[in-house]
């Protein structure tokens, strides 16, 4: 038996198994990240993480998969449980991740909220992207359900390390999102699918949203979507440039600063610790996770 030890993690109960391949952890094959993230008999979790040195002197690489196995670019809350986990390491009150959607900046706020700069987001079609061109990002020509009665329609659309569809809606509780999620994921205009939401503006500076993530399904909380909703509700004239994003799991506060950099603020939390065989996928809890 080969034994990873990895910590259950979680940013709004959107959560994650994180490991140090620094100090011998190892990344497991995709099949054994599918088995350990399934809720019923694995560890349980949407993302599975892998710190790793970085290769442009930040403090560390984020390694992202997916609970189907497959790796992204870019997830919000996981760089926050992270980040956490690095500032407590090095006692220092910053950090700085390296990831494949960029280098993003951490810090530990006064409250024990951690925000990150998730960056500057982008809107060109071919960034985002999407497989044929608009001009204008903000609404796009797509829609699920009758031609003259859709059930969504007219989707604002953003990279912010991966690509999100953002659906204005009335009510998010009116959606089911669940069940077309997985038909708007892999849409064929998002050739590298696309993380859906469905957002109600409720004031000038709060957002309530649902979010279908690609490669997870529905989620608690993504850090990521609060993100791509905010930029595309201040874009579209809905909100100003911060707002409260509110989603099942919680609160996180999202801020498009003066120079087009997104901040996400948000609390973290560490569940418990434990080991994995990198071959069966079998695992067992070792104990509650230090706070």
């Amino acid at each position: 038996m080969s034994e990873t030890p990895f910590i259950k993690m979680n940013g709004l109960a959107n959560d994650f198994a994180v490991v140090d391949a620094r100090r011998g952890g190892v990344r497991p094959r995709s099949e054994i990240i599918r088995a350990l993230a399934d809720r019923a008999r694995g560890i349980g979790f949407d993302q599975f993480i892998t710190l790793e040195p970085s290769r442009i002197g930040a403090d560390i690489f984020m390694r992202i998969d997916n609970a189907d196995g497959g790796e992204v670019a870019a997830c919000g809350n996981a760089t926050r449980c992270v980040a956490a986990l690095l500032m407590a390491e090095n006692g220092t009150a910053s950090a700085s991740i390296e990831t494949r959607a960029g280098l993003l900046l951490a810090r530990n706020d006064a409250d024990g909220s951690i925000s990150v700069d998730m960056g500057v987001p982008r809107f060109d079609w071919e960034d985002i992207p999407l497989a044929e061109e608009f001009r204008d990002t903000r609404a796009i020509e797509l829609q699920i359900g009758p031609v003259d009665a859709p059930v969504l329609h007219s989707p604002s659309v953003v990279n912010v390390g991966n690509p999100h569809a953002i659906f204005w809606v009335e009510d998010v509780s009116g959606h089911a999102i669940e069940r077309f999620g997985p038909l708007l994921e892999s849409h064929p205009i998002f050739p590298e699918r696309a993380n859906i939401t469905v957002a109600e503006v409720t004031a000038s500076d709060a957002v309530t949203i649902r979010t279908y993530e690609r490669g997870v399904g529905l989620t608690q909380a993504c850090g990521t979507a609060a993100c791509a909703t905010l930029v595309c509700a201040a874009r579209t004239g809905r909100t100003g440039r911060e707002a409260t994003i509110t989603m099942p799991g919680g609160d996180l506060f999202i801020r498009w600063d003066e120079h087009d950099h997104i901040w996400m603020t948000g609390p973290v939390e560490s569940e418990f610790t434990g080991f994995f065989d990198t071959e069966t996928g079998a695992w067992r809890r070792q104990e509650a996770a230090a706070e």
